[in-house]
């Protein structure tokens, strides 16, 4: 196992499944401490459970900001200082347009996609300041480039999280916390699957609109986390990592 984060100390929001479990996990082989957090606590302790003593697990809804502080207090109480921000949790809803989708649900897709990463960081700064600094990473999407039919919320969202990463990256480079915003493409993971109705379906619908043809796997997406976390993008900052199979190419 390699040791990039090692000494390091990340939370992962989101982290029950998917995306965010393959981060956790990727974290923890590459030696960092990982406090694992999810609106679902079960699965995060999942999550942990499987990465064993050096991590943490923690229900959070990471828009509501008595919870968001908490997490963020907790990884500094039981592993010292913290280093890395992954912002992974993120709120669906149906497809809809502007005319017919529900007030309630278009808040709470702002209030997680957007106001969750904002309140996450907001507690988190101050502990990367005092470690000497760290990497915030928000998870955004290829859909914050480009746009799709019925999903004008989630589109909406993840640019304007693309943003808030550059705007963040000004105002805290002085304090050596850089902060970057990772797109991924289409991935195969459960959400998505169901989504679409197999993996079989998932191809034939994807392939398609990917250049290298098929759907992207977590892991792939938990090394380009691994990028952004690590010295070896010591030099990154305010940028989006597009990771999408080619997706926004054409």
């Amino acid at each position: 196992m390699g040791r990039r984060l090692a000494g390091k100390v990340a939370l992962v929001t989101g982290a029950g499944g998917g995306i965010g479990a393959a981060i956790c996990r990727r974290y923890a082989e590459e030696g960092a401490q990982v406090v694992v957090t999810d609106i679902d606590a079960a699965r995060a302790a999942a999550v942990a459970a499987g990465i064993g003593g050096a991590s943490l697990s923690l229900g959070c809804d990471a828009a509501d900001p008595a919870q968001a502080e908490a997490a963020v207090a907790a990884a500094v109480a039981r592993f010292g200082a913290l280093h890395v921000l992954v912002n992974n949790a993120a709120a669906f809803t149906a497809d809809a347009t502007a005319e017919t989708i529900p007030l309630a649900a278009w808040e709470r897709t702002l209030a997680v996609n957007l106001t969750g990463p904002m309140l996450m960081s907001r507690f988190a700064i101050p502990a990367m300041r005092a470690a000497g600094g760290g990497s915030i990473i928000h998870m955004a999407s290829q859909l914050g480039h480009v746009g799709r039919e019925g999903r004008f919320w989630y589109c909406t969202a993840k640019a304007a999280l693309i943003h808030m990463a550059r705007c963040m990256a000004i105002d805290h480079a002085a304090d050596g916390i850089r902060v970057n915003s990772l797109s991924p493409g289409p991935i195969a993971t459960e959400r998505t699957v169901a989504r679409i109705g197999g993996p079989e379906a998932g191809l034939a619908f994807y392939g398609p609109l990917t250049l290298l043809g098929r759907q992207g796997r977590p892991e792939e997406i938990a090394d380009a986390a691994l990028f952004l976390a690590a010295d070896e993008s010591r030099y990154m900052t305010g940028a989006d990592l597009l990771v999408d199979g080619g997706y926004t190419a054409r």
